[in-house]
C-alpha cells in the first residue's frame, strides 16, 4: 500500500523552526510519497510566516538511506529529487539536514543540496553507487567535488566507502557533529544560522576547492586504474564527472552528470554488478537454518600452521579486533611466519593503507605457541597445514582432546573430505571446513564447507565469523573440490585439452584476459610454479587415484616438469622467461603437436570467442551439476565464489550469471555438441536440460524467451 505524502513527511514548528520529519518505512528511502511529502512541506515552511528556519530529519534515528528499490524498473512518478534540492538551495530560510544512521547515495545527495548539515556522531555517510555500476546521479559528483576538492571526491566516490561523521566534519561535508540530542541540536543550529542571516551557501556554486585544478589528476587516475576497471563504465564516468565539476559551470556540470548517469544505467556491466551486489548478501544466508539458531560467540581464535596461509588467516583475525593464538610445529616455523606477517604489515604502512598505530594494536592481539594446550580457551580453531589427510586427522585428534566443549574445529582444506577429518574427533557436529584463499589477509572469499554432521549452530557460527573478519562467506556441501576447486578442475582440464586440439597457451591466455580475467591460466600457473601440482599428481598416480592412460588426461604439464620447466622461477614453463617477461615458446607447440599425434587428436584453429565459450560452458555445466546435487545453495553462490576467489571478472557477474545473459539454451547447445564429440566429460547436467526445456532461469523463474 502506498503511503500518504502527508504522513511520509511530518510537519511541526518548534521555537520558530519548521521540523520536517521523514517517516517513510522501512528506511526513509527516496520513494514517490516521500518526495511528494518533501515538496509539500518545504513549500509549507517557506510560506509559514512563523517559521525562521527549517530542519530536515529522519524518524527512527535514520536520515535517508538512498533510492527506493521498490521503484527500480518502474516508471518514475511524482516530483524528482532535483525539485526538492532546488527548493532547499533557493530557500530564503536556512535549511539544515540532520543526519543520523546511514545517509547514503541519494540520501547524502539530498543533504548536500541544503545550505547546512549537522550529524549525530554515530552517523555514516557515503556515495556507494559505484558498487551497483552507477554514479551519483542526483548532483553527488558535482556538489561533493565542489565541497571537498577533486582528489578527495575521486577517492570517496570511486571507492563507494562509508565514512564516519567525524571524518565528514574534517572534510567539510558536514558543518557540525553532536553527541547529544540531534533534533534539539539541529533546531538550535538552524536558529543560529537564521539569526546570522543570508545569503546561505550553495555547494553547487562553490569555486574555492576546484579553482586551479590540474587536469593531469584525471588522466593519471584513468591510467592508473585502466586495467582494474576494464569492462566497466561507471568508474570512468565518475572521473569524467568529477573533472566536469572542476572545469564546467555548475548547471552544465549537473547536465553532464545526468547524461553520464544514463550511460551507466544502460551499460551491460551494470546488470552484472547489481546481480553481484545482491548475490553477496544472499550468500551469507543459510537456506533451511532454524531461525532460532544463534551463532556462538567468538572471542579468541586459534590458527594451526604459521605458513603463508595460516599467517594470512591470523592477520585477518587480529585485523578485526579478535585475539588469536598461532601455533606451529617448530619455533623456526613460528619465527618465519611472524616475520612474514610483520613484512606484510610494513608494506601496508608504506602504501598508506594502515597506520603504525593500527598495526601495533593488531599485533598486540597475536600470541604464539608450540603447545596445543594453548587452544584450551579458544572459541574456534582453524587448521591450515599441508593438504594431507593423515596429518589433518592427527591434528583434529589432538584438538578434540584439548579444546573446550562447543569450540568450532575448522579445517582450511581446499578439497579433502570434511567427514573423514571429522571422524578423527568425538564431536563431528563441531567440525566444518573454512576454505580461505591465498593471500588470506587480502582475498575476501571464505568457502565454508558443511560436513554430514556439522550442526546448524556450527554452520551459523562460521558464516557469522567470516563476516566478522571481513570475508564474503559462501556455504558449500562436502565433495571433492567443493564449489570453487571442483569447477576449477574442469576449467583447467578443458583449457588443457583445447591446447591438444590446436590452440596455444598464449592464445588461451589472450582469450581469457580479453574476456576479463586478470591473468591467463598458463601465466598464472607459471607464476605459481608447476612443481607443486606435479608432486601432488605423482602422489595421486602412485595411489591409483589418477589414470594417466585416459584420453582425457592432459600430459603437457607433467612433460614440462620432467624437462625441468617449473615456470617463471626456472626461466621456462608454458612460456619462456627473461626475468619476469614471458614470451611464447615454439618448443611447447612442438610438445603439444607430439601429444596430439600420439593420442590421434585432430588439430584445428580456434577463435578467441570459441575458446572462451568452450571453457566457460564446461564450467557452467559443472556448476549446474553442483546445484542439482545441493553442493551450492543457489546459482548466485557459485558466482560469488568465482568473483571473490578465482578472479572471474566482476563486470561479467560470475559464470552462472554470464550463462544466463548469453542464454542457457546456447550453453546447452555447446554442451550437447561437445558431448557428442567427447563423451561423458561433457554429459549435460540434468538441471541445465530441465531449465532450458521449461524456459526457466537457474532459480526456476520464467525467462522472456528460451533458446
Amino acid at each position: 500500500m502506498s503511503q500518504d505524502p502527508e504522513t511520509a513527511v511530518r510537519y511541526q514548528v518548534v521555537d520558530e523552526v519548521a521540523v520536517l520529519t521523514i517517516d517513510f518505512p522501512p528506511v526513509n528511502a527516496l520513494g514517490a510519497p516521500m518526495r511528494e511529502g518533501m515538496v509539500r512541506r518545504l513549500e509549507q515552511a517557506g510560506e509559514d510566516a512563523s517559521v525562521k528556519a527549517i530542519v530536515v530529519i529522519g524518524a527512527n534515528d535514520r536520515f535517508v538511506a538512498g533510492a527506493d528499490i521498490r521503484e527500480f524498473g518502474k516508471p518514475r512518478v511524482g516530483p524528482t529529487l532535483q525539485r526538492i534540492q532546488g527548493l532547499m538551495e533557493t530557500s530564503v530560510k536556512p535549511v539544515v539536514c540532520a543526519l543520523d544512521g546511514h545517509a547514503l547515495g541519494g540520501g547524502l545527495e539530498l543533504a548536500l543540496a541544503a545550505p547546512f548539515r549537522i550529524a549525530a556522531v554515530r552517523a555514516k555517510v557515503g556515495l556507494p553507487e559505484v558498487t551497483l555500476g552507477l554514479l551519483p546521479g542526483g548532483g553527488g559528483t558535482q556538489r561533493m567535488t565542489r565541497m571537498v576538492g577533486p582528489d578527495v571526491a575521486l577517492d570517496l566516490i570511486l571507492s563507494g566507502r562509508h565514512i564516519s561523521a567525524t571524518q565528514a566534519l574534517d572534510l567539510g561535508i558536514v558543518d557540525a557533529v553532536t553527541q547529544g540530542d540531534l533534533r534539539m541540536d539541529a533546531i538550535a543550529f538552524a536558529k543560529a544560522k537564521a539569526a546570522e542571516g543570508g545569503p546561505f551557501p550553495k555547494a553547487i556554486e562553490r569555486e574555492d576547492k576546484v579553482a586551479g585544478t590540474d587536469r593531469a589528476l584525471f588522466e593519471q587516475t584513468r591510467a592508473a586504474n585502466a586495467r582494474k576497471w576494464a569492462g566497466t563504465v561507471a568508474p570512468f564516468k565518475i572521473v569524467d564527472c568529477v573533472e566536469a565539476a572542476s572545469t564546467m559551470a555548475p548547471r552544465a556540470g549537473l547536465e553532464f552528470e545526468r547524461e553520464a548517469f544514463e550511460l551507466c544505467l544502460n551499460a551491460p556491466s551494470r546488470a552484472a554488478q547489481v546481480h553481484l551486489f545482491f548475490a553477496e548478501r544472499e550468500a551469507a544466508k543459510v537456506i533451511g537454518l532454524d531461525p532460532a539458531v544463534r551463532p556462538r560467540d567468538i572471542r579468541k581464535v586459534g590458527v594451526i600452521g604459521a605458513g603463508t596461509m595460516g599467517g594470512g588467516i591470523a592477520m585477518s583475525v587480529i585485523n578485526s579486533g579478535l585475539n588469536c593464538v598461532l601455533l606451529d610445529a617448530t619455533q623456526e616455523g613460528l619465527d618465519a611466519g611472524l616475520d612474514k606477517v610483520r613484512g606484510n604489515y610494513a608494506t601496508s604502512v608504506k602504501r598508506g593503507s594502515r597506520t603504525q598505530a593500527q598495526i601495533d594494536a593488531a599485533l598486540a592481539l597475536l600470541s604464539t605457541s608450540l603447545d596445543y594446550a594453548a587452544f584450551s580457551d579458544c572459541d574456534i580453531v582453524i587448521e591450515a597445514v599441508f593438504e594431507n589427510m593423515a596429518i589433518k586427522q592427527e591434528i583434529f585428534g589432538k584438538l578434540d582432546a584439548v579444546c573446550k566443549p562447543g569450540a568450532v574445529l575448522a579445517t582450511n582444506t581446499s578439497a579433502l573430505d570434511i567427514d573423514e577429518i571429522a571422524a578423527a574427533t568425538k564431536r563431528p557436529q563441531d567440525v566444518i571446513g573454512t576454505h580461505f584463499f591465498s593471500p588470506a589477509n587480502v582475498m575476501r572469499l571464505c568457502e565454508n564447507v558443511r560436513g554430514a554432521k556439522s550442526s546448524d549452530e556450527t554452520i551459523a557460527t562460521v558464516m557469522a565469523f567470516a563476516k566478522r573478519i571481513g570475508k564474503v562467506p559462501v556455504l558449500a556441501g562436502n565433495c571433492e573440490g567443493f564449489i570453487g576447486n571442483r569447477i576449477l578442475k574442469i576449467y583447467g582440464q578443458e583449457a588443457d585439452l583445447i591446447l591438444e586440439e590446436g590452440a596455444t597457451p598464449w592464445q588461451v591466455d589472450k582469450a581469457l584476459k580479453g574476456f576479463g580475467f586478470p591473468m591467463g591460466l598458463y601465466l598464472m600457473r607459471d607464476m605459481s610454479g608447476l612443481d607443486v601440482g606435479w608432486r601432488m599428481r605423482q602422489g595421486r598416480i602412485e595411489a591409483g587415484a589418477l589414470d594417466t592412460s585416459s584420453a582425457e588426461y592432459p600430459p603437457l604439464a607433467d612433460q614440462l616438469c620432467e624437462a625441468g620447466r617449473f615456470g617463471q622461477k626456472t626461466g621456462a614453463g608454458y612460456y619462456r622467461y627473461e626475468g619476469r617477461d614471458a614470451t611464447p615458446d615454439p618448443e611447447v607447440e612442438q610438445i603439444l603437436a607430439t601429444i596430439a599425434q600420439k593420442k590421434g587428436t585432430p588439430r584445428r584453429s580456434f577463435t578467441d570467442e570459441e575458446i572462451v565459450e568452450q571453457i566457460l560452458s564446461a564450467m557452467v555445466n559443472e556448476g549446474a551439476k553442483i546445484l542439482e546435487e545441493g553442493i551450492a545453495q543457489r546459482s548466485s553462490d557459485i558466482d560469488v565464489t568465482y568473483i571473490y576467489g578465482y578472479g572471474f571478472p566482476k563486470h561479467r557477474g560470475g559464470p552462472m550469471f554470464w550463462a544466463s545473459q548469453l542464454g542457457l539454451g546456447r550453453i546447452l547447445e555447446v554442451v550437447r555438441a561437445n558431448h557428442a564429440r567427447f563423451g561423458d566429460r561433457w554429459k549435460p547436467a540434468r538441471l541445465l536440460e530441465a531449465r532450458v526445456t521449461a524456459g526457466q532461469d537457474w532459480d526456476g523463474k520464467p525467462v522472456a524467451s528460451a533458446r
